[in-house]
């Protein structure tokens, strides 16, 4: 009776492989590899623990012709416990020229969410208690903006995909759910070591009121533009390693496996996340391919 606890949680989709799945968190990023490309990604979280975290998301973003708007169309499952949530996101950029090499986009993003809670995976003391009744299918309306500086070597960004909070099941100012804003810093480079290798350190930022801000760095090595191999490091959370191949010049693959460094370890055999890209040029002078971001 005398003892507090504090607990901090995820909200949004939290992605290993957040490189290449960079138009679910800045919609500045749409169209901006200059091709039509095509993004799947499943993630099964904590394996082994019972409501973990399943995420698939699938994604496409083209520019449009040769005039400066890109677009993009997302769409988000995320499944933990008793909650599945579907995110369908539309995304709209502008890019402009700053210099010979470097390019500055501006986006928003405007996003539909279906959230629902299955109190039947839930056991109340009290089954009649009216608090856990109508609490299907809660609709919320957002809206996202981004702005994201690119060249073929080098990125930045600074997003916030969900700009209004949102509190879901609200009954006399006490809310079951919140969605709160999260913002996003991410930036890469790319090194050539020597013909044949390119390094990539990344990282990615994730500041939300209430939670710990999250960082996580990573490094990928390109091999023979074939072969991607790579560590990461979610801080105070987890080590991952990633793996990549180029199929062909529009078709590339990846693998990512997270270790918990929490207690959380004990409890589970780790997190799996698997993607599949596809990428749809006519005009092989538009891109650089493979391109690391």
């Amino acid at each position: 009776m005398f003892s507090g606890f504090v607990s901090f949680a995820q909200q949004d989709a939290q992605y290993t492989q957040y490189m290449y799945n960079t138009i679910n968190v800045n919609p500045a990023y749409a169209g901006s590899r200059g091709v039509m490309s095509i993004f799947g990604l499943h993630r099964t979280q904590w394996v082994g623990l019972d409501g973990a975290p399943v995420t698939n998301a699938a994604s496409l973003n083209t520019p449009i012709g040769n005039s400066r708007l890109g677009l993009g169309l997302s769409f988000v499952n995320d499944r933990i416990g008793p909650t599945d949530e579907n995110t369908i996101s539309a995304d709209v950029s502008y890019t402009i020229n700053t210099s010979e090499t470097f390019k500055l986009s501006f986006g928003l993003k405007g996003t539909a969410n279906l959230f629902n809670l299955d109190v039947n995976k839930l056991n109340p003391q009290d089954q009649g208690d009216p608090q856990f009744q109508n609490l299907r299918n809660n609709f919320t309306p957002n809206i996202g903006a981004g702005v994201y500086l690119h060249s073929d070597k080098l990125y930045f960004g600074l997003s916030v995909p969900h700009i209004f909070e949102m509190t879901r099941y609200d009954d006399n100012s006490v809310a079951i759910n919140k969605e709160r804003k999260n913002f996003y810093l991410i930036g890469g480079y790319v090194f050539d070591l020597s013909p044949d290798v390119k390094f990539k350190p990344a990282f990615l930022t994730k500041a939300i009121e209430g939670a710990p801000l999250q960082v996580d760095v990573s490094g990928n090595f390109l091999i023979n533009e074939k072969f991607v191999l790579g560590a990461a490091y979610r801080w105070d959370a987890a080590f991952s390693g990633m793996a990549g191949f180029q199929v062909s010049d529009q078709i590339f693959i990846g693998y990512g496996y997270d270790r918990e460094t929490t207690s959380l370890r004990r409890f589970n055999s780790g997190s799996h996340e698997v993607f599949l890209r596809f990428e749809l040029f006519k005009n092989y002078s538009k891109i650089v391919s493979p391109r690391f971001f």
